[in-house]
């Protein structure tokens, strides 16, 4: 079980700031997550990948690198996390 406790809002705002000084395609890289297909998560305008912000937010906070398949990224996995930091997070539209 991921101890997602350790996770705060700084660290999902800090790897949001890293998705955008970035760009999605070298985040992905060095992050090892994929583009969102599900969800999205709307920030200031903005929409961010969820899981892979999760994920990295978890490797901020701990250390430690999750990869994909090591959590849920639908609404019992990132989506309910990050609503629970005070995110919000949406169906993607197509």
């Amino acid at each position: 079980m991921i101890a997602w406790d350790r996770v705060t809002r700084a660290h999902v705002v800090r790897a949001m700031e890293d998705y955008d000084r970035l760009g999605p395609e070298r985040f992905f890289a060095e992050h090892g997550f994929a583009p969102t297909t599900t969800y999205e998560l709307a920030s200031e305008g903005r929409l961010y990948p969820p899981k892979a912000i999760l994920g990295t937010a978890y490797e901020l906070a701990t250390g430690a690198r999750l990869a994909s398949g090591d959590f849920e990224g639908g609404k019992s996995g990132a989506v309910k996390v990050l609503g629970r930091l005070g995110f919000a997070v949406r169906a993607k539209e197509s």
